[in-house]
């Protein structure tokens, strides 16, 4: 933007489109104070409607349209869109973005940041040497790492080889107005067939994709009403979400004769309304980072039920706000939703202890210091660096 001298932020993911990673950035970008930074976001395969929820008008969007497989040949293509956009940040996030870093040192990008925000399914624990070696092939064109999770930092520290002192570990942070309790308890959800005041409304929001593992959720469903049968008349299951699991799991559903007490309505964009309609929230990942549904959920008051994987003991304070339960381990999942059905006022107590939780640890605020806060460090030392002649 000519004449304009606040430096740009170039955001690089994958895909701009529904997802945990994305909704950080989306908040990032409306939270942060407008006179800080401009913001720009570069997809290297596409920009879908999702940019919608980006509320500043002043964001630029670009889609890259970059085939399977590593994008070498693309190099050109990025140099020069560096050279185009002349940002003073480059912050890529996740493994299938890295590799924009060498073309963005080759066009002099003063600053450059990577994002570690979770793990897919080709690498849930981390132990993937392919990808601990491709990772260390990059670290020197990285200036510094943001880490969702402990576990991301650790990682990065013990398998990439990455110096602590180039490692800044920042939670997501929450919209504790937009998600919020609903005055007088669980409330009806637009189009969903049950209701709060008469149902005990187990759900989820994300992805239906393999490392979500909502086929885990689904079995424990089935499991809780054959632990205890009284509940078929009390539990719901809603599984908003799109994805090749959603048949899956309504098949798996409909063949244990449960398929009546669950509602799969696929994708939706009212997930506050729907967090406002929920007694318990289950994550069943296999791998997360720090998880976005989790802490909208605690903000929204309901207790979390989810895997020991990636951030989420993080989050979840295990017998206060929530439960963690073994990943892949439907039995485990399936125990804790019958205790919390089978005690509606400490489900309740610990949706309220969770919600104070988001208040106090991961309001917006905290997190949208901490990248400005980075950002701005990383600036002063690139133009330290700079100013400082070469034979001192």
């Amino acid at each position: 933007m000519q004449g304009d001298d606040r430096p740009l932020v170039l955001h690089v993911m994958y895909r701009f489109d529904v997802g945990g990673l994305e909704n950080g950035i989306v908040n990032l970008i409306n939270h942060m104070p407008a006179d800080a930074y401009r913001h720009a976001v570069l997809a290297l395969t596409e920009v879908t409607d999702f940019r919608q929820r980006i509320q500043r008008n002043d964001v630029e969007f670009v889609s890259l349209r970059k085939p399977p497989g590593h994008g070498i040949w693309q190099y050109p293509k990025l140099f020069r869109l560096f050279r185009k956009l002349r940002p003073a940040i480059v912050h890529s996030r996740n493994l299938a973005a890295l590799e924009v870093q060498v073309p963005a040192w080759a066009a002099g990008v003063p600053v450059r940041i990577h994002g570690e925000h979770g793990r897919d399914v080709g690498d849930l624990d981390g132990s993937n040497v392919t990808y601990q070696r491709v990772r260390r092939f990059y670290r020197p064109f990285v200036h510094h790492y943001m880490a969702l999770s402990r576990d991301l930092a650790d990682y990065l520290v013990d398998k990439v080889q990455v110096p602590p002192s180039k490692i800044n570990q920042v939670y997501n942070g929450v919209d504790t107005d937009r998600f919020c309790p609903a005055r007088h308890g669980p409330q009806v959800i637009a189009g969903c067939p049950f209701n709060p005041a008469e149902h005990f409304i187990v759900g989820t929001v994300g992805r239906m994709q393999p490392v979500k593992d909502q086929i885990m959720l689904a079995n424990a469903f089935v499991q809780a009403i054959v632990l205890d049968p009284k509940l078929r008349l009390r539990m719901r299951l809603v599984m908003v979400g799109e994805g090749p699991l959603r048949a899956q799991a309504q098949a798996l559903l409909d063949a244990a004769g449960l398929g009546a007490l669950a509602w799969l309505p696929g994708e939706r964009s009212d997930v506050a309304d729907i967090m406002r309609g929920l007694h318990v929230f289950a994550l069943p990942s296999l791998a997360e980072g720090i998880s976005n549904t989790i802490l909208e959920a605690m903000a929204s008051a309901v207790p979390v039920v989810a895997t020991a994987v990636g951030g989420n003991a993080d989050l979840v304070l295990q017998g206060q706000t929530g439960y963690i339960v073994p990943s892949a381990h439907p039995q485990a999942m399936a125990l804790r939703l019958v205790e919390l059905a089978s005690n509606p006022a400490r489900a309740h107590a610990m949706g309220q202890a969770g919600r104070q939780r988001a208040q106090a640890t991961f309001s917006m605020q905290a997190m949208v210091s901490t990248y400005q806060r980075v950002y701005d460090q990383q600036l002063r030392l690139s133009d330290s660096i700079r100013s400082t002649p070469k034979n001192q």
